[in-house]
């Protein structure tokens, strides 16, 4: 039987005058049992123990002859025993990876070339976020292999995160990021499972926005009148936004074919290209309503959009994007804090303050979880709006006195 051997060893032996094939067999020699019969698929090169064992190779379903070095293994029965584990696992598909793995800053570069190949398979904003945490991760792990990754240095990632005074927001997103790669390396067959099995994220306690209020909205639209050319449809975004809750670059690419008038709904996402890639329909409000029939009227006869392009010339575009409006037109106003993402947050406040369950304002936001992050962050502003509303419950002396004369025609001190 012939032994595995590499160009390096073929090489070293030209090299000293040896005869190859000779130091090919001496490389490998097969381990016998105390009757000196040859134990089969057990071999032994410098003192350490082998195991040759036929595995399929998942990437062609074909099957690969490999020796498989046995840790810890010293004595003739101690590699018997790891040989035969190793057959059962086999046989079990439980068997891990023989062979060896890519180093972890090499398997990120593969992973983005993957996705850079698949046409929509990952946004490309997507991607960057990946990017931006996947960074930090190669610093981390430097060269070390997947199979060598394990929950001690992903637990000394988290640490070094929470020193650095980085949120657990978004170190919990950093080991989303990372279980994303780990998965892609399962696929490719790298990995057998993930190290991030039964890992729980970092507790952490959302900050509190400051919520916008009504006024502060309409001093922003009415500055970007006075400082921009586009400041009408900046006006109009800002509005649409803050009366149905949808996120910045979702809102843009809304068409006019996305407002079901019949039924009173607007869809977000019909493109398949807002978050989760799943569209959803926001149910119509007094003021979402009046709002869409004041731009319908302001209409561009020539676009399908909401918000068309104003350089889109022969072709029929959407805007890409309303921040340098939005940079001059929030300087004028004095408020320079605020964001696209306010509205989204104007829309959400309102609806927990206006009783509205968190289920149904997780639908038309878009959120997942059936109203459970909306809980967690929007909470306190049920119960301060409950407070307030409570406030206003006042028991004058007419109430009182009459309250007293019942209980004395009931005969009651």
């Amino acid at each position: 039987m012939q032994s595995n051997v590499t160009a390096s060893d073929f090489t070293s032996a030209r090299h000293l005058g040896l005869d190859v094939h000779k130091q090919r067999h001496a490389s490998y020699q097969k381990v016998c049992d105390a009757r000196k019969r040859p134990i089969r698929g057990l071999w032994i090169r410098n003192g350490r123990y082998y195991a040759r064992l036929a595995i399929e190779d998942t990437a062609t379903g074909g099957k690969q002859t490999r020796r498989v070095p046995l840790e810890g293994v010293s004595t003739v029965a101690q590699a018997a025993a790891e040989l035969r584990r190793l057959q059962t696992q086999r046989e079990t598909n439980e068997l891990p990876v023989t062979k060896r793995t890519p180093k972890f800053c090499d398997y990120v570069k593969e992973y983005f070339a993957y996705f850079e190949l698949v046409k929509d398979a990952k946004r490309e904003a997507t991607l960057e976020t990946e990017r931006a945490h996947l960074n930090q991760w190669v610093a981390h792990l430097g060269e070390t292999r997947l199979d060598r990754i394990n929950k001690a240095t992903i637990n000394g990632f988290i640490a070094k995160r929470q020193g650095e005074g980085v949120s657990g927001r978004t170190v919990n997103l950093g080991v989303t990021v990372l279980r994303n790669v780990l998965n892609k390396a399962i696929d490719n067959g790298w990995l057998k499972s993930l190290p991030t099995e039964n890992l729980r994220p970092l507790k952490w306690t959302p900050k509190k926005r400051a919520l916008v209020s009504a006024a502060e909205l309409e001093h922003v639209c009415a500055k970007a009148l006075e400082v921009s050319k586009n400041g009408e449809q900046f006006r109009d975004y800002i509005r649409l936004m803050a009366y149905c809750g949808a996120r910045m670059a979702e809102m843009l690419r809304v068409k006019w074919a996305d407002v079901d008038w019949q039924n009173s709904q607007l869809t977000i996402g019909a493109d398949g290209l807002a978050k989760n890639h799943k569209s959803r329909v926001v149910d119509f409000n007094p003021s979402l309503e009046a709002h869409l029939k004041s731009m319908l009227g302001r209409r561009a006869p020539d676009s399908q959009w909401l918000f068309p392009s104003p350089q889109r010339g022969e072709q029929d575009r959407a805007a890409k994007t309303f921040r340098e409006t939005l940079l001059l037109a929030r300087k004028e106003a004095g408020l320079p804090h605020f964001g696209f993402h306010d509205c989204r947050h104007y829309f959400i406040s309102y609806c927990v303050m206006a009783g509205i369950d968190y289920m149904t304002i997780a639908r038309w936001v878009g959120h997942q979880d059936g109203g459970v992050l909306i809980g967690k962050v929007y909470g306190h502003l049920s119960n301060e709006h409950a407070q307030r509303q409570a406030r206003k419950l006042v028991f004058g002396p007419t109430v009182v006195a009459e309250s007293v004369a019942a209980q004395s025609v009931a005969g009651k001190p």
